[in-house]
């Protein structure tokens, strides 16, 4: 059995008005906890294309794939990066969750911003296995624009599993509480149209309720997650942990990242 970690991380886009939290002065925060994980991969979230190159230049062993939500690298990536010593990336690509996936920028469903799903095909040298690996940000205004859009990225994995029948892992920041109809779909508790999706929720393994994974720079765990990782069933999730330590006395996100070690 291998055993591979992966990493869900919210950036948390470079606001200035953040003072001593301003992208500039966390880089080494982020990049730290990263390199102590150590994960194979890690789907980030809010990250701007400097913020993702500042981060590349300090993750030595790293790639990153993935576009801007308005095309090219303008604004919001959720980019994924990969240790490119152990996967060779055999295949990406990005669609929108929108009526028009194709379409870049495109919005649909009262959504605040063009919103996107971020996917790769890695292979995994030691294992000779190849998996997909899928990172996204779901909207945080429009409950239609979530509902759907995690039904489309439900639609996209399913349709690539019919293709080739690989595994994948699901990582994002959901904008959603485990009671609610995106994380629920996702868990195979709410059917659409007939399907449902048969995903495992890494949080599965902690008994009652994880507690918050955004914070706003100010910790504690009191609340509920909106950051998730989710498998498919070839995968055995082994561990999952919600980092919520501090680097050098602050926080290197307002977001935790969260981390799961899986077996395939």
């Amino acid at each position: 059995m291998i055993e591979i970690t992966v990493m869900t991380f919210n950036l948390r886009y470079p606001e200035i008005n953040d003072g001593p939290d301003y992208w500039p002065k966390r880089i080494d925060r982020a990049s730290a906890v990263i390199k102590e994980h150590h994960p194979l991969l890690i789907g980030t979230q809010e990250g701007y294309h400097a913020m993702l190159n500042d981060l590349g230049a300090r993750l030595n062993e790293y790639d990153w794939v993935g576009q801007g939500r308005f095309g090219e690298h303008e604004n919001e990536h959720n980019a994924i990066f990969y240790n490119r010593g152990e996967l060779a990336m055999e295949e990406k690509g990005q669609f929108w969750l929108s009526e028009t996936p194709e379409t870049e920028a495109s919005m649909s469903w009262g959504s605040s911003f063009p919103r996107i799903c971020t996917w790769a095909r890695f292979f995994h040298r030691k294992s000779g296995k190849s998996f997909y690996f899928y990172n996204t940000h779901l909207d945080h205004h429009s409950q239609e624009a979530k509902d759907r859009g995690i039904q489309k990225i439900g639609e996209y994995m399913a349709r690539q599993r019919a293709l080739d029948g690989h595994p994948a892992l699901l990582s994002g920041d959901f904008n959603s509480f485990p009671s609610e109809f995106p994380i629920r779909f996702l868990r195979g508790e709410i059917e659409v149209d007939g399907r449902n999706s048969d995903l495992k929720d890494a949080y599965s393994l902690i008994r009652g309720n994880p507690g918050l994974t955004y914070h706003d720079f100010k910790g504690g765990d009191s609340g509920e997650p909106i950051d998730y990782i989710f498998a498919t069933a070839e995968f055995e999730i082994k561990k999952v942990q919600i980092d919520r330590r501090q680097i050098n006395g602050r926080y290197p996100s307002d977001h935790y990242p969260v981390v799961a070690k899986v077996q395939f």
